[in-house]
């Protein structure tokens, strides 16, 4: 992200207030906005130099050169590290990449081969963009990454397999009402296994804590600007962490929700459809299109539930911050996404 380019001069977080929900709707739109993908390497580069050149004080004001510069940069680069994340596993690459294996885990009728692989494949996904877009300031071992993905898949397959061979057995439940749960059984797969996920794939960040720095008010960050001084970490914090990884967690929930519940509950009545019916072919198309209508709804919605730079009250964390807040008190971390 920008935060991570050279420069004391602080960009504006955002063109939106980030205070709002609907502000980090339209945040998390921008960020998730698959046209960032087609940015070249000088494009970047380009993007770079000119956030840089505001940073450093060579332009005024904000442009709208300047604002899809930074779009760019938020978008692929890491906040912690300032390097590019790995083109599948951006958040502007997620509803592609989803697509083909939320389609897959929504398919009517799938037997348990083709349940177990595509909920592993899910998982490798899972893991692939956790990793990549966790707060990079605790470094994950490849033991650890190994173990909690080994972990994540096995809880992912055993809801799957275990509620499909339970609903069936349901025989006071109409068939209608078996079809729908039958239906709903990988959403219960996903949404358990991708909040365990993260929480596996970062639980090193609860372990060590994350850096928290002070909040700063408009005159202490002009200060900065002038002296050409960085904020500096005020340590690092086990609750921030915690709070950090538990709404990432949430979030991913968020997101599952609309995209593994709606589709096949509206696939369904379409189904009991004469048009439908006459044309069973229709039915892939039907659900990919479904899939992906409410996945580009449903990110950016479940991306803004909460900030990215999350501002806390010092006296929330351990006692070693309480008296290090900065503007009313508070203290700010990166969530991570």
């Amino acid at each position: 992200m920008s935060a991570s380019l050279p420069g004391n001069r602080e960009l504006p977080a955002s063109r939106y207030d980030l205070n709002t929900y609907w502000g980090r709707v339209k945040q998390s739109a921008e960020l998730a906005d698959p046209r960032t993908l087609f940015v070249s390497a000088s494009g970047l580069e380009n993007a770079k130099q000119l956030i840089s050149a505001y940073k450093q004080g060579k332009i005024n004001s904000m442009t709208p050169d300047l604002w899809h510069a930074k779009k760019v940069v938020d978008s692929t680069l890491h906040p912690d590290t300032g390097e590019p994340v790995f083109l599948p596993f951006r958040m502007s690459c997620f509803v592609i990449c989803n697509l083909v294996v939320t389609a897959g885990m929504l398919t009517p009728g799938m037997k348990t081969t083709g349940t177990l692989l595509w909920q592993i494949t899910n998982q490798s996904l899972n893991v692939a963009i956790n990793s990549a877009n966790a707060n990079k300031s605790i470094p994950m071992s490849t033991s650890t990454l190994v173990k909690s993905y080994f972990l994540a898949v096995s809880a992912s397959c055993s809801v799957a397999l275990g509620l499909n061979a339970v609903v069936p057995r349901l025989k006071r439940l109409s068939p209608n009402a078996r079809t729908v749960l039958t239906r709903l059984v990988p959403f219960a797969a996903v949404a358990s296994a991708g909040a365990l996920n993260v929480f596996l794939m970062r639980g090193e960040e609860i372990r060590q804590g994350i850096d928290v720095f002070p909040v700063l008010s408009e005159e202490v960050r002009a200060q900065k600007e002038r002296d050409g001084t960085d904020v500096q970490s005020l340590g690092k914090s086990r609750k921030a962490a915690t709070l950090a990884v538990a709404e990432t967690a949430l979030s991913r929930v968020l997101n599952a929700t609309p995209i593994m519940v709606l589709p096949p509950l509206i696939l369904v009545k379409l189904q009991q459809t004469e048009w439908l019916k006459r044309r069973p072919r229709m039915t892939l198309p039907v659900n990919l299109g479904l899939i992906l209508t409410t996945s580009i709804f449903a990110l950016p919605l479940a991306l803004a539930a909460f900030p990215q730079r999350q501002a806390v009250d010092a006296h929330t964390l351990e006692k070693e911050f309480w008296d290090k807040g900065g503007k009313d008190g508070k203290v700010q971390f990166n969530r991570g996404i």
